[in-house]
């Protein structure tokens, strides 16, 4: 019932019509659900992803890199339906056995190097091809700081904020309070930040705010969970000019057309595999 008190059972089970909107993927296991062979395109670089926040920072950092003129960083991106449970094949499991996109793997090296982790990923192509990490040990420092933080604190926006307040079967007021105060407290960890900073880290542009960019860049541009009235987001001024910035950025825009499978089809590259693919800029 909605309103009614929940006493914790001694041992917890699965319930499997509890999930709300992921309730047909979503399992207390890991490992492959299914034998299925991941498709390998031409080039070293193959993604498996979907234009999800976390896929986006991927194929952002890759248009960048192609935008520096550093070619050896074309790709193939393949798209991966979460929602149908294609991280669940057992090629993919291979690559990241936490079942979740972004995944990455490197033909460049013998063997194939495999990279999971959003964050992992930006860090292995930035020291790859020597770019968008700071030299400097002060800045690569703050660089990683923050890269850290929005691993540790995306969470909190998507899988508490987000469930809660968009996915979640029924409306709750304890769960959307508690997350919506977080979610709240990151923007003005970030407004406070930019205030006095025009990026993330010094030097510039860096993979900090690659990483940070598609969820909080996307909710101050009122693009994440329809949520832009509600937890005012106009009021973190710093953080809109910095989202508005990066958002004219031309790679910015090309990234989030990769893997990305709904809305308008102008806006849509489901799959990549040069530059061709692009039709519009």
């Amino acid at each position: 019932m909605a309103n009614s008190e929940y006493t914790p059972p001694k041992v917890w089970t699965h319930d499997t019509g509890n999930g709300g909107e992921w309730a047909s993927i979503n399992r207390p296991t890991a490992g492959a659900r299914t034998e299925t062979t991941l498709p390998v395109g031409d080039h070293a670089l193959q993604l498996y992803s979907m234009g999800t926040p976390n896929g986006v920072k991927v194929t952002v950092m890759l248009e960048e890199l192609l935008e520096l003129g550093k070619t050896e960083a074309e790709y193939d991106a393949w798209l991966i339906k979460i929602g149908d449970g294609d991280q669940f094949g057992s090629d993919f499991v291979d690559i990241n056995p936490n079942s979740k996109i972004p995944a990455l793997l490197d033909h460049s090296t013998t063997p194939p190097t495999r990279v999971f982790e959003s964050g992992s990923i930006l860090l292995y192509l930035a020291e790859k091809y020597g770019a968008f990490l700071p030299e400097d040990p002060a800045a690569r420092t703050e660089c990683m700081n923050w890269l850290f933080w929005q691993m540790g604190s995306a969470p909190y926006l998507g899988g508490g904020f987000g469930h809660f307040y968009a996915y979640a079967p029924e409306k709750f007021e304890y769960p959307i309070d508690r997350f919506s105060m977080e979610a709240k407290r990151q923007l003005d960890v970030l407004d406070k930040h930019l205030a006095n900073n025009e990026t993330m880290a010094p030097g510039g542009y860096s993979i900090a705010d690659i990483a940070i960019w598609p969820w909080y860049g996307w909710l101050a541009l009122g693009k994440l969970y329809d949520a832009a009235e509600f937890l005012s987001v106009h009021d973190y001024t710093h953080v809109q000019r910095w989202a508005k910035a990066i958002a004219e950025r031309p790679a910015v825009i090309r990234g989030q057309r990769v893997n990305r499978a709904w809305g308008d089809p102008a806006t849509q590259v489901p799959e990549r595999h040069s530059a061709a693919d692009f039709t519009t800029d």
